[in-house]
């Protein structure tokens, strides 16, 4: 016949001419069979036969196959020859589908990656481009035949550079990594090259090559290396914004760089504000430091009638009416007593019902609030984050070394990454698995696959189900797989390969996945278990991550105290395991539950802290209201009942004030019975020693009784009293406007308590010291009373020895006119660094404060941040109303070949090009992209069976007898219609990924899809993650560029037809809910804390009958003690957040103790001058508000630096103390000199009143002329 005359006559012509390069000649044709020399491989490895012979003219059927396998090699019905048979065809185009399924979203990328492929195995001039270089004798059917099994492959760098340019951005949609990391071997993406890229392929050891192909890439012009009659393949490669022949569209701006539109970069940082050169706030600051310095002058404020007189009848009302009611209660001390008892009793009775807040996020997250809002919207629709238990190993001190691989080379192994630690790992990993114990709940055996997270299989997890994320999972937890070695031929070159070789392969595979499903699949993302020292160089590992991850059930829910008790006994093994002699890791660890655990143990630890604190401040209450007139009168004379009563009146009002809050159901929490107690000790404090020291330093008039006298000096105080206690209370209860919860519910317990302590210290307190009182009259002793002291009681008042001191040298020291300048210049100074300072605070709060010193969260920590390279995951949600099912949807959302350039994941990957300033570090995996992928006919993945009794049903990638769902479209664009999609897409999320289709949804999305009960899909996300976050700035920061991103996303999305104008975007990550918090806490804070001022001026001003110049002096030094406050934070490294809010609220409340009695003791001193009315109020009310606010705070303070928790040391202890300090030297040193220049003129009123009252009474004594005292006052 024809064909044999031809095949004899090419036979003669090559004998003839001694050539077998030909065009229109093969090198091989049809296959032999198995190639001998690959083991292991993921396809048949199927080889053709030598055979040099004319390319064949195609029949009808032949020609089908190959217009749908290799279009390119297409010329026609009757004219296209070729060099491959049917068989042939189908066995290529098996090994390209797996391929082609990563690389079918890039059209121009997948017809590039195939066409070498099916020039080199069924072009008809294949004799020109290939070179055989070994040949194997195979059996088959009884029949041996010379087959191929290496070949040598040429084609120009030109093609070969084009086609790798077209496929080196594709990515694969679930992880977000690029599908060209998965083709080039152990370069992965960063190092791969197009040279790398071809040896890959070529390469039989990679499970898809069934021979050894040797690419050589030739420059144009280079003949050297080429052997006689080559012609290196120079044919026309895509780019990847061209349109394929067949139709396909354009790769997608994802896939493809070249198909973005032109996006202007990103606007500049607003540059720092500056005058000059210098920072713009230092030079307005000291430029007002000099204008305050240079102007000062004496203000002489113009005589108010009107003022006066409402001041006068503001005191005398005020001071009748307290004097009347100590009266009273003095004089029924027992009955005040018992009904103080009974009422706070009734208020205490509430404290059954307390509820105490140790959840962080109730803490610190409003209900209402927008982070607390999607959470819970998230939780509700795809369960609330899986809580994590976690190792991070390392091995200091082993030594590295190189391993040479047969398949990738000579490698750098880190002595991390060896074989006895891998097995030790597998041996810890082991024991963990294996944890049991008895659980009441269940009434039986509980273990790891109770609560485990398993995506592959919820409903009835095994243990080889759990999610656990760890190096032993590349060798499927085995022994005998890491200790496994083969022999493996490669290029003619036979070595042994052993596990390094499989761990190279595995951190390097195409199966990689962002979530470890179950041990079945044995390699994922080497990011989750491994660090390492740069891109890609896994084998130089720092350190091993072993994560275990469980569902995280409701606390309601029984398997919630499982998944608790599970943590614990993981805890257990850890420590025990850390002991150990043999354990040759050092490593940190940490539960889900960790952080709760460790704050309760702190707390606990600490309390004895904070009784120790009380207790000091007891002793020296006791001690310091004694007056010590003589040593035999010690015992008569101390305070010791009265310091103790003045402490129960504290305690009382703090356990009433819980108590009525329990009672309407407001929580507590461990803050409020750490901060207020404090508080309201150290403002009671200050009115118990004003008080007694008041009474102490009083003489009882002729004729006057003791409780007379107990109403008179409390009608003198209690105003003074009063005014602080409304201030503060008032100040508290805006503080509750709040919208954290935890700032909110402690303005409220601090304000009601403020009030019952300032109704119990004039009640039961008045009424104890009207006890005592009587008692030391009748020289009885304390404790003790039925010992009498027989020396008499001085006849002359006890003024202490403060007071004197005071006097005589504090003040006149004070207020001389040279120290005046200095402490104006010094504190205005102060103030304009503190402004200063003020707008460089740091803003948050870093987690690890939260720890103990030497909790071992703190090692943990230090680890997370040196090396965990992956941020958290974020989660862009979307909410109900977007049609998902129609084209304009899907475009709307996907990333892959004809979709929207400014679609959903194709914005999330614009932002992820700018890690630094969107916090983006891998794009958003799309279920969408990867729904599309799956039921393009060439990913074999979406199929249905043909016959049988489940015709027309889904059936898997493995199964038989079934064809494709749909037909793949002219254009490459394949979109579902609504009926299509609502069919397939719960085949898609219920199709187990494996090796023949890894674009299966089960686990990476079965759980991100949510459609009710008519198919309708109610909400969904898409999961991108941050970039290794580690301070509170950089996870606010993070946030608020999330939030912009959702938004703008959002609002591109409402612009689809039929879009709902409420349906959302909204980015979530469980940090999220305690971040949001800072951004607005600045705002927030000046609002609380400004209408915490507002009625330190209002009540001062009212109280003092409408004096605005004493109630703006008392705002203004206020203010200056919390701006300073902030300005020391930034100094000592106290960082501005909610639990620093709460104390500049606080110091607030204190900053009243230090300042508005002495405002009040000046406005009211009838001393001629200005400078004597502050010596005056300096000496009487200084040295009570020292040893009262100043003296009582700091011994407590001071005790609270030994405290274990690093929270208390730095924003109780730290924070108080320099309120503390601050309020201290504001309200002695600054507040007298400012009132000295710029304080209210005397109280012309009260003068009077006081003058006319003195001249009636000599009148009554003697007919002499009236006579009056302090008749030279300033006229001002």
């Amino acid at each position: 016949t024809l064909p044999t005359i031809s095949t004899l006559l090419l036979l003669l012509q090559t004998v003839v001419s001694g050539s077998r390069h030909e065009p229109g000649y093969c090198a091989f044709y049809d296959e032999c069979g198995r190639n001998p020399s690959v083991g292991g491989s993921l396809i048949p490895p199927i080889v053709p036969c030598l055979n040099y012979s004319p390319a064949r003219v195609l029949g009808p059927e032949h020609y089908q196959e190959l217009k749908k396998v290799c279009p390119m090699l297409d010329r026609g019905e009757g004219q296209t020859t070729a060099c491959c048979s049917v068989k042939q065809l189908k066995s290529l185009e098996r090994s390209l589908m797996m391929s082609k399924a990563l690389l079918n979203r890039c059209p121009s990328c997948a017809d590039n990656f195939g066409h070498f492929h099916c020039i080199s195995t069924c072009s008809p001039n294949q004799s020109v481009t290939i070179n055989v270089t070994r040949t194997a004798n195979i059996t088959s059917q009884g029949t041996v035949r010379e087959a191929v099994v290496a070949y040598q492959a040429y084609l120009s760098t030109s093609f070969a550079d084009k086609a790798f340019d077209s496929c080196k951005s594709v990515r694969i949609p679930s992880t977000g990594g690029l599908a060209i990391g998965t083709m080039c071997g152990r370069y992965g993406s960063a190092l791969c090259t197009p040279q790398r890229w071809y040896d890959f392929q070529g390469d039989s050891s990679n499970g898809l090559a069934p021979l050894d192909i040797d690419f050589r890439l030739i420059p144009e012009g280079v003949t050297g290396a080429v052997p006689a009659g080559i012609v290196p393949y120079n044919g026309t490669a895509l780019g990847c914004n061209e349109k394929t022949p067949t139709g396909g569209e354009v790769c997608s701006c994802q896939d493809c760089q070249a198909s973005c539109p032109v996006l202007p970069p990103p606007p500049a940082l607003p540059a720092p504000f500056t005058i000059g050169g210098v920072d713009g706030y230092l030079v307005i600051c000291a430029t007002l430091l000099g204008f305050l310095i240079l102007t000062e002058r004496l203000i002489h404020p113009s005589e108010v009638t009107c003022i006066d007189r409402n001041s006068l009848v503001a005191q005398e009302f005020l001071g009748s009416w307290f004097q009347a009611w100590g009266t009273l209660i003095a004089s029924h001390p027992f009955k005040v007593l018992l009904a103080s008892a009974v009422v706070v009793g009734a208020f205490a009775t509430g404290l059954m019902y307390i509820e105490l807040t140790t959840d962080p996020v109730q803490l610190w997250s409003a209900p209402d609030s927008r982070a607390r809002k999607e959470k819970d919207m998230h939780d509700k629709y795809f369960d609330p984050f899986f809580r994590t238990n976690q190792l991070i190993l390392t091995a200091p001190g082993r030594p590295s070394y190189i391993y040479d691989s047969l398949i990738f080379g000579k490698q750098n192994f880190s002595g991390i990454i060896s074989k006895d630690l891998i097995l030790e790992l597998l041996k810890l990993q082991t024991r963990i698995q294996s944890i049991e114990f008895w659980s009441d709940d269940l009434n039986r055996t509980a273990s790891l696959k109770d609560v485990c997270f398993a995506p592959l299989n919820p409903s009835n997890p095994s243990l080889t189900d759990c999610a656990v994320n760890s190096l032993p999972q590349y060798f499927q937890n085995s022994v005998d797989n890491i200790n496994k070695k083969v022999n493996m031929t490669k290029l003619g070159v036979t070595k042994e390969v052993d596990w390094k070789d499989h761990f190279i392969y595995c951190v390097k595979s195409s199966k990689r996945h962002f979530l470890l499903f179950s041990d079945i699949l044995d390699c994922f993302n080497p990011a989750f278990i491994i660090s390492h020292l740069s891109d890609d160089s896994y084998t130089n590992a720092e350190a091993l991550i072993l994560t275990f991850s469980l569902n995280n059930y409701p606390r309601e829910n029984v398997k919630f105290n499982i998944a608790m008790e599970w943590e614990q006994r993981f805890l257990d093994i850890l420590k025990e395991y850390q002991m150990s002699p043999g354990n040759p890791f050092t490593f940190a660890y940490m539960a889900e539950r960790s952080l709760e655990d460790e704050i309760n143990r702190t707390t606990a630890e600490d309390i004895p802290i904070f009784m120790i604190s009380y207790a000091v401040i007891f002793v020296y209450i006791s001690v310091a209201l004694g007056e010590y007139t003589s040593f035999s009168r010690i015992l008569v004379d101390s305070k010791f009942l009265v310091g103790l009563g003045g402490i129960l009146v504290v305690g009382c009002s703090v356990l009433a004030s819980m108590g009525f809050y329990a009672w309407i159901g407001i929580p507590s929490s461990l803050i409020i019975l750490q901060v207020v107690p404090f508080l309201v000790l150290a403002v009671g404090a200050d009115n118990i020693f004003i008080f007694v020291l008041e009474y102490q330093r009083d003489a009882r008039r002729p004729n006057e009784k003791r409780e007379e006298q107990i109403g008179r000096v409390l009608g003198n105080v209690a105003p003074s009293m009063l005014l602080c206690s409304v201030s503060e209370s008032v100040c508290f209860f805006l503080g509750a406007l709040s919208t954290m919860p935890a700032v909110r519910s402690f303005a409220l317990y601090a304000a009601l308590a403020v009030v019952l302590d300032f109704v119990l210290q004039m009640t039961a307190f008045v009424a104890l010291l009207s006890l005592d009182c009587k008692r030391q009259d009748r020289n009885r002793c304390e404790v003790v009373c039925c010992i009498t002291v027989k020396t008499p009681a001085p006849s002359k008042p006890n003024e202490g020895f403060l007071l004197p001191i005071m006097r005589k040298y504090y003040a006149p020291v004070l207020l001389h006119p040279v120290t005046r300048v200095i402490v104006m210049v010094v504190f205005i100074t102060m103030l304009m660094s503190s402004i200063y300072l003020m707008l460089h605070v740091t803003v948050g709060l870093d987690q690890e404060l939260a720890m103990p010193k030497g909790s071992y969260m703190l090692e943990y920590f230090k680890y997370l941040y040196a090396y965990f390279e992956v941020g958290v995951p974020t989660y862009f949600v979307t909410t109900k109303g977007f049609d998902f099912s129609k084209v304009m949807g899907m475009n709307a959302v996907c990333s892959s070949v004809g979709c929207d350039p400014f679609s959903l994941t194709q914005k999330i990957q614009y932002a992820s090009e700018y890690p630094q300033r969107s916090y983006l570090a891998v794009p958003a995996n799309s279920w969408v992209d990867d729904f599309i992928d799956w039921l393009n006919p060439g990913s074999g993945c979406c199929r249905l069976y043909t016959e049988g009794p489940d015709e027309g049903k889904f059936c898997n990638a493995t199964s038989k007898r079934c064809g494709k769902c749909m037909e793949k479209p002219d254009n490459g664009v394949l979109r579902p219609n609504v009926t299509q999609f609502n069919r397939f897409l719960p085949d898609f999320l219920g199709n187990r990924p494996d090796l023949k289709c890894p674009k299966g949804g089960l686990g990476a999305y079965d759980k991100a899809v949510v459609r009710d009960e008519n198919g309708e899909i109610i909400a969904t996300r898409f999961m991108a993650y941050h970039t290794a976050l580690t301070t509170s700035r950089e996870f606010t920061a993070a946030l608020k560029t999330a939030r912009e991103l959702a938004h703008n996303i959002t609002l591109t999305m409402r612009k689809i037809n039929d879009t709902p104008p409420d349906f959302e975007v909204f980015p979530y990550t469980v940090t999220y809910v305690f971040y949001e918090q800072y951004l607005t806490i600045v705002s927030e804070g000046v609002f609380i804390i400004s209408l915490c001022l507002l009625p330190t001026f209002v009540v001062c001003c009212l109280l003092l009958g409408m004096d605005v110049r004493s109630g703006t002096l008392n705002l203004l030094t206020i203010i200056m003690i919390t701006v300073d406050t902030v300005g020391v934070m930034t100094l000592w490294g106290i960082d501005y957040n909610a639990v620093a809010l709460i104390n500049l609220v606080t110091a607030v409340g204190i900053s009243v103790e230090f300042v508005s009695h002495m405002t009040r003791s000046f406005a009211l001193s009838i001393q001629p001058t200005h400078i004597e009315r502050a010596k005056e109020a300096t000496a009487t009310m200084g040295s009570a508000v020292f040893a009262g606010v100043a003296m009582t705070n700091l011994p407590g303070i001071v005790v609270l630096a030994f405290a274990k928790a690093q929270l208390i040391q730095i924003f109780f202890f730290r924070l108080n103390l320099v309120i503390t300090l601050l309020g201290l030297a504001h309200g002695l040193i600054f507040l007298p000199v400012l009132l000295s220049y710029f304080g209210p003129g005397i109280n012309k009123a009260v003068l009077l009143r006081i003058q006319q009252a003195k001249g009636q009474l000599r009148e009554l004594s003697s007919n002499s002329l009236p006579v009056y005292d302090n008749m030279t006052f300033e006229n001002q």
